[in-house]
């Protein structure tokens, strides 16, 4: 199950579109992950695959994520999908990254040339818009350099580890899912950048036990209420010089300068010589849309975004400026769910004032998640959505008129659209659905699509089918989702009757139960072949489902979402008899690990569970994330102190496995050493794993393999029946 590639093969990486739009080109690589190619799919040749560079060129210059020893790094790369090559603006030429040292290879000769040598990485590299040069960020200063052997240009020359010249941080990247900071204008003259001032945020030391003398990497990690990072806006020529920096704001806006309570998440240009901003405030209930005119120094407020809730950079705020250079498209919740709107502003003097709401596109109990493509010529806009089935994400089009909203994926499940340069023709499809595993296709807008990859056939493994089921949330009238896989057979199952495991995740910004392959998994019916039954729910709080849904965790994480998961197993057990109720588990991973001990601490209908990488008090996690759902903690220490699984060890029911990565630098191991004191203090037994040297996802087949081993292992023991 945890083998290189898994049992449905290894799927490809890297899928990009040429610029040109006639390629689709991904690498795709043996099962081990060792050896691979290069490929491409020509839109006019149905999906069937050729060679672009060839395996003994591809191991060079694009080396597989195995390759990277730091686990932290290695993680960072398969999480935030870092891209190993790069197209050229004419389609004829391609930027790889090897692990750090920039190669240009050309598609004519196939020869490879090596555009830096420094011992430092060179990261986020990009073509200029011209393709006369690359630009890319090296210890942590913006550089240029010409690809006709000129050289090299140094744009920033004071970055350090404290400032960052259009670098992402750690809490950017993760929280505000930024995944650049620096960016060419269409005409090559300028590059804007984000400098992130960092002197300010405090540090978690995060420590590798392994070596004989232990070493000690200090993280930058912003904790509720601690200082973020300041930021501002510069503006610089390819060439280096002189750097404007922007400031915009006053009064009540949020500004748009080195505010140490304001986030800049997302930036670009409308057109050469005018900017966008978006600036959004610590509590990110409100934000504002800034267009700054460059040469004059000159800016306008265009439009304010508030909510009652918060304002989520992934998936409800999507911001697209139109060809025709005076309109663009917003998503907000602002009518209870994530939908698009149409602004307009003058094209001649856009800073004339602010925006004018043109139309609301979308309408309905439904989610847009995203803005896939536009069709200017056609007037029409491509996004994923939800519509008709929360568990759902379907591919759809609606006029910019707000006319004639149509489906265009054909099968039910799950769609995932990244549309070519254009957004008008073309599509690369990753589909799945709940017992049907992913494919990729390349499909054209009127509805043909030709699979590209397909999974090794899992026929062999005789696997259960899951079940969609539907329950009342604890307040008697909501609806939840959830899904079961119920075993025919095995060894827990006594008198018929079966132990029952619930894993949910529970927390906000996340769906589990989707129709999509992996919402019941592999580990699921491992247990399921053991005789165990697995149910997975998605209580209030979680996405998917608009604003009201979303909100009933707001400044109090815990509570609503157990009162949903025991409303629901006890309608479970109503609805299938063959369920022990006398054998009740629960376990989850992250959120999920905080779940399991707020659970455990706050209800004895559980015999036990597992709580994997847990937050175990909110002020350890970090501010950005904190901060949105449950407030600062200056404003809401009650809120804190009830949510905190620490405060409550003393009421801890039943058995716990607590599980941690000692290298995590997402939920701090921190969490459980806080946890496992707390517990001890109380007289409470437990046990504890810690995985030496292991991120957050606790990656590896050894470590997957002991994992996953030790949480049956567990379940058996705790849950097993009585004698």
């Amino acid at each position: 199950m945890f083998q290189p590639g898994g049992i449905l093969g290894r799927g490809p990486e890297d899928v990009k579109w040429s610029p040109d739009g006639s390629k689709v080109s991904f690498v795709q690589r043996d099962d081990s992950g060792q050896h691979g190619a290069l490929y491409y799919v020509d839109v006019t040749m149905a999906g069937k695959p050729a060679v672009l560079v060839a395996s003994e060129k591809l191991a060079s210059l694009a080396p597989p994520t195995s390759a990277i020893k730091d686990e932290r790094k290695k993680e960072a790369a398969q999480r935030y999908s870092l891209g190993a090559y790069h197209w050229s603006p004419d389609s004829r030429k391609l930027l790889f990254d090897s692990m750090g040292q920039l190669w240009l290879y050309s598609l004519d000769s196939g020869t490879a040339v090596q555009i830096t040598s420094s011992s430092d990485a060179a990261v986020d590299p990009k073509f200029s818009p011209d393709g006369s040069r690359i630009s890319y960020v090296r210890k942590h200063n913006l550089y240029t350099q010409p690809l006709d052997g000129g050289r090299e240009r140094t744009l920033t020359k004071d970055g350090d580890d404290n400032l960052l010249n259009g670098e992402v941080d750690w809490i950017y990247e993760e929280e505000l899912y930024t995944r650049s900071n620096y960016f060419w204008s269409a005409d090559g003259k300028h590059i804007a950048f984000l400098q992130m001032n960092e002197k300010d945020v405090p540090t978690y030391p995060i420590t590798d036990w392994m070596p004989t003398h232990a070493t000690v990497d200090q993280e930058k990690y912003p904790q509720p209420g601690d200082p973020n990072p300041k930021v501002r806006l510069g503006v610089v020529g390819p060439d280096g010089g002189k750097i404007k920096w922007i400031n915009a704001g006053t009064g009540g806006d949020v500004p748009l300068s080195d505010s140490p309570d304001a986030l800049v998440p997302r930036f670009g240009w409308v057109r050469d010589g005018l900017l966008w901003a978006l600036a959004l405030n610590r509590l990110q209930n409100r934000l504002d849309l800034y267009f700054v005119d460059v040469k004059k120094s000159k800016w306008a407020l265009m439009m304010t975004e508030t909510t009652d809730a918060w304002i989520d950079m992934h998936p409800e705020v999507d911001f697209q400026t139109l060809t025709s250079g005076d309109r663009y498209l917003w998503t907000s919740w602002r009518d209870g769910h994530n939908h698009i709107y149409l602004y307009q502003f003058d094209k001649q003097d856009p800073l004339s004032g602010p925006a004018r709401l043109v139309t609301q596109l979308t309408h309905g109990d439904w989610e847009v998640e995203s803005i896939a493509g536009v069709d200017e010529k056609q007037g029409v806009v491509y996004f994923s959505a939800n519509e008709g089935d929360w568990r759902q994400t379907n591919l759809y089009a609606v006029g910019l008129d707000g006319q004639k909203l149509r489906r265009v994926s054909k099968e039910n499940g799950s769609h995932s659209a990244d549309f070519d340069p254009s957004g008008s023709k073309y599509y690369v499809d990753r589909y799945s659905a709940l017992t049907t595993p992913p494919t990729v296709s390349l499909c054209a807008v009127d509805g043909v699509c030709n699979a590209f990859w397909k999974p090794h056939s899992v026929e062999a493994y005789t696997l259960l089918t899951p079940k969609f089921v539907d329950f009342k949330a604890a307040d008697g009238t909501t609806t939840l989702q959830g899904v079961v896989l119920l075993p025919e057979s095995g060894p827990m199952i006594v008198s018929g009757k079966a132990p029952l495991i619930v894993n949910p995740y529970g927390g906000p910004a996340a769906q589990t139960v989707r129709d999509a392959w992996g919402a019941i998994d592999l580990f699921d019916q491992v247990l399921a072949q053991q005789g165990f039954a697995i149910l997975k729910v998605d209580n209030r709080g979680m996405a998917g489902r608009g604003k009201a849904f979303a909100m009933a965790i707001k400044h109090n994480f815990g509570e609503t979402e157990l009162s949903d998961q025991m409303a629901a197993v006890k309608q479970a057990l109503q609805q299938f008899p063959q369920l022990d109720g006398s054998r009740l588990g629960f376990w989850g991973w992250s959120y999920g690990g905080y779940f399991t001990l707020y659970a455990l601490e706050h209800t004895d209908m559980f015999k036990g569970g597992v709580s994997v990488a847990p937050v175990t008090d909110w002020r350890n996690y970090d501010s950005i994330y904190t901060e949105r759902y449950m407030g600062l903690p200056s404003e809401n220490p009650e809120g804190y102190r009830k949510s905190s699984a620490v405060s409550f060890a003393a009421n801890l029911h039943g058995r716990l496995l607590e599980v941690h990565g000692t290298s995590d630098d997402n939920v701090h191991v921190q969490n459980s050493i806080q946890m496992i004191n707390a517990l001890i203090n109380s007289g409470k037994q437990f046990e504890l794993m810690m995985y030496p040297g292991k991120t957050h996802g606790i990656a590896g087949y050894e470590a997957r393999t002991h994992l996953f081993h030790l949480i049956e292992d567990y379940f058996e023991r705790i849950l097993a029946p009585e004698k």
